[in-house]
């Protein structure tokens, strides 16, 4: 190889870059360190602008519907709007949700006592014909307030340190206080001044980097944008629908707990592909308490909806919204709930989307040039 000035510029590049890599590497615990401390600082931020995209997908309807010619007032009007909308539908959740747990768990209490017996006695119906089975089961004895006893003194025996966490629990009260409005704060300045900051990002990226990688750059934010709008509009709309089914469902056919469990199902329906399964287990355990033969068929009509929301709503409504494959849907809600848990369920699927589209771009691409290349 030649040593002209540019050979030796990128051998001097490929050096230095080995030695900071090495550097970081044999200072792995400080890098991390730094690193968590970058992140506080920035997670209000972070936190805000995503707020500020969920905000945004009902504010740029409503300032498209109701205020077609373009106004000063159109703008603050429909951040108001969409804050009362996504406020008042937190309210309607708390006032409907919380007093009925109030009641289940008022009624699970009552009833835990004499549950078990009861519980007892239906295995012993249902498997009469197994002699072993039977025997088995007449042989357990449940000691409830002994079990009520054991739960009561091991609260009281860590009674004595509860005072000593109440400081550090109460500071991350604050903490958490202070960077959600930090974070909602920076969403609303994001929101107001959106088409400002568009164009000072462009300015700033049209100064520093060459056309073809702003072209770039704007296609993929473009494509973010649209795909997790989708898919944030479409999995709200049919944990809804899912929800709504479910409670007229268990109205019609009186089964206990309807608009609670249907509540329920609709939030965990938000969580995709495993979310639904949650609120089922949940709701068929407190279905359970009040009759076991109604959580068996609970659990029933949870396979039947789930079938019909699978094969004739999901599709309409999600539909390819976000043009993914199910099996990379599966592997993005594998990896992202390894890595950040349900946030991770939600966020790598469009994520997954982005790439696979411009993945699928490029080999279309590069397809293209070969098959011109060998004619």
């Amino acid at each position: 190889m030649e040593l002209n000035k540019e050979n030796i510029k990128k051998i001097l590049c490929i050096i230095t870059f080995t030695l900071v890599l090495l550097s970081l590497l044999m200072n792995m615990g400080a890098v991390k360190s730094y690193l968590g401390f970058l992140w506080g600082i920035l997670f209000p931020f972070v936190m805000g602008s995503a707020i500020a995209f969920i905000l945004n997908i009902p504010m740029a309807a409503i300032e498209q519907k109701l205020f077609k010619k373009p106004s000063k007032a159109a703008r603050p009007l429909s951040l108001v709007l969409s804050i009362l909308l996504v406020f008042a539908v937190l309210a309607i959740v708390i006032v409907v949700v919380i007093p009925q747990l109030g009641k289940t768990f008022d009624s699970i209490s009552a009833g835990m006592v004499t549950f078990l017996p009861q519980m007892q006695k239906w295995l012993e119906q249902v498997f009469k014909d197994w002699e072993g089975i039977v025997s088995y089961i007449e042989s357990m004895e449940f000691d409830w307030m002994g079990w009520l006893k054991s739960i009561k003194d091991f609260a009281l025996s860590g009674a004595g340190s509860v005072f000593s966490y109440t400081m550090s629990a109460t500071m991350m009260v604050i903490n958490g206080v202070m960077t959600f409005f930090i974070a909602f704060v920076f969403a609303i300045y994001i929101l107001i001044q959106k088409e400002t900051l568009g164009r000072q990002f462009m300015k700033v990226f049209t100064a520093l980097l060459p056309k073809k990688a702003v072209d770039k750059i704007t296609h993929v934010c473009t494509l973010s944008h649209r795909t997790f709008s989708k898919f944030i509009t479409g999995q709200c709309l049919e944990a809804l629908i899912l929800g709504a089914m479910f409670f007229v469902s268990m109205t019609v056919v009186r089964l206990p707990y309807a608009l609670l469990i249907g509540v329920l199902i609709a939030f965990t329906a938000l969580i995709p592909m495993v979310g639904a399964f949650i609120g089922c287990g949940v709701g068929a355990f407190l279905i359970l308490m009040v009759d076991p033969m109604k959580a068996v068929f609970f659990v029933a009509l949870f396979l039947v909806l789930q079938q019909i929301e699978g094969n004739l709503i999901y599709p309409h409504v999600v539909g390819n919204s976000v043009g993914l494959p199910s099996i990379w849907v599966l592997f993005a809600v594998t990896v992202g709930g390894k890595l950040m848990g349900i946030v991770g369920m939600l966020i790598f699927i469009p994520l997954t989307s982005v790439v696979y589209s411009l993945f699928r771009d490029w080999i279309n691409k590069r397809g293209r040039l070969k098959s011109k290349v060998e004619k």
